[in-house]
């Protein structure tokens, strides 16, 4: 008399194998939602520096008056000193700016939209280019 065989998977090896998917996941999800944190951060420290860079550039080019509209003195400027005007009060990137520019100085920060998922700190740039971290 001949056995069949049964082909496929048991239970307790489908158990096993979803245990280790769901362990697996456990690990990486929050290692890949720190990243993107990191990521953030790094891109509002960087958009900070590139609008600290274009009102000096203004500032040198015009006797020392930094501009006191971004959107009109840095974006619409012929050529532009930046592409975008990152003041507008639109968030990118899960941080929103905002721009205080005077005459003789300018402070910009940067703020993330959702504290602790989009970023956890908040970043000043101000005149000279000085950037400080705050929680």
């Amino acid at each position: 008399m001949k056995r069949r065989m049964n082909k496929g998977f048991t239970l307790v090896e489908i158990m096993i194998v979803v245990a280790i998917i769901a362990l697996l996941a456990a690990i990486a999800i929050p290692n890949l939602l720190r990243a993107r944190v990191n990521a953030n951060e790094a891109l509002a420290q960087s958009t900070l520096r590139t609008l600290s860079t274009a009102a000096e550039s203004f500032a040198t080019a015009n006797n020392g008056s930094y501009p006191t509209d971004p959107a009109v003195d840095l974006a619409n400027a012929t050529p532009p000193y930046i592409n975008e005007n990152y003041c507008d009060g639109t968030a990118r990137s899960g941080y929103g700016f905002v721009c205080t520019m005077l005459v003789g100085s300018y402070s910009i920060v940067a703020t993330p939209t959702s504290d602790g998922v989009t970023g956890t700190s908040t970043y000043t740039m101000i005149t000279g280019g000085i950037l400080t971290a705050g929680q």
